[in-house]
């Protein structure tokens, strides 16, 4: 889902990302970045790395529902949305996989399941690529990276992080691209931040799909949305197809791009069952 085509920058959302996330918060440093985090409950780590130009507050109810079954549940804001900040010029999903290493290390020295967001997705397998021995197993809720959205989907989709536009034109955009048909998307009408979604770009363009793409052979699980078009089904299967029993695929009905407001109990199921299944 990712072009070169620029995005534009607006006024950042209204409200503050992650304000629905309990726990504690914390701040740990990156280089030169300033990485605030919020870590719920106890247990084996959980950590969850949103989608394009979006926060923490995302995964607020899979967390605390993770949290719940056991687990410690961390909610890193990425640099550049919220109180994260950070050099957003010329990154790399080197540099965003860096930014994650260094609040897992502030957390916890034990391997993580990291959950990534369809961007999310993208910063999850470079770190499993780069420091495997820190991940127990990548999540990957619409997981993309090989067959793009098609080329009349990709204005629809620039709308979205358009924030100048009427309310009206720009939740209709974020409805046709990010959910499936007949959902409700009001849930995503905030939390948009266009410069970051400009920064993550660039880190993703920047990054060859092979470098991140079979996340450092760590074991991988594809939570699908079957009505997403931003990042087709055919992702899911592909990497199915390549890496073979290194790879669990969920096809979730009603779901499109957003899916985490689309099928919040299907995916807390399915994220729960599947991190209790590796002890």
């Amino acid at each position: 889902m990712m072009s070169r085509r620029d995005l534009n920058g607006g006024i950042l959302s209204v409200g503050l990302a992650g304000a629905a996330l309990g726990g504690e918060g914390r701040i740990v440093r990156s280089g030169e970045a300033t990485l605030h985090y919020r870590v719920v409950g106890r247990g084996a780590p959980v950590i969850f790395l949103p989608s394009l130009g979006r926060g923490a507050k995302d995964f607020g109810q899979l967390a605390a529902a993770v949290s719940k079954a056991g687990f410690r549940a961390i909610c890193p804001q990425p640099r550049g949305i919220g109180e994260s900040r950070g050099p957003m010029q010329a990154l790399r999903l080197d540099d965003l996989a860096k930014d994650v290493l260094a609040v897992l290390d502030d957390v916890s020295a034990e391997p993580a399941i990291v959950v990534g967001h369809a961007f999310g997705n993208r910063v999850a397998r470079r770190l499993a690529s780069l420091h495997p021995s820190r991940v127990r197993a990548v999540i990957l809720l619409a997981a993309g990276g090989r067959v793009r959205m098609a080329p009349e989907i990709e204005p629809i989709f620039l709308q979205c992080f358009d924030l100048s536009l009427p309310d009206e034109v720009r939740m209709k955009a974020v409805g046709k691209a990010f959910f499936a048909p007949g959902n409700d998307a009001s849930p995503w009408r905030d939390g948009w931040w266009p410069d970051a979604a400009r920064a993550q770009l660039h880190a993703s363009e920047q990054t060859p799909v092979e470098l991140w793409w079979r996340a450092g052979g760590r074991p991988i699980l594809v939570i699908q949305g079957r009505e997403d078009i931003l990042a087709p089904p055919a992702n899911a299967r592909i990497l199915k197809e390549e890496l073979g029993a290194q790879v669990s695929v969920i096809e979730a009905p009603n779901a499109g791009h957003a899916m985490l407001p689309e099928q919040p109990q299907l995916i807390a199921d399915t994220v729960i069952t599947y991190a209790k299944s590796l002890g």
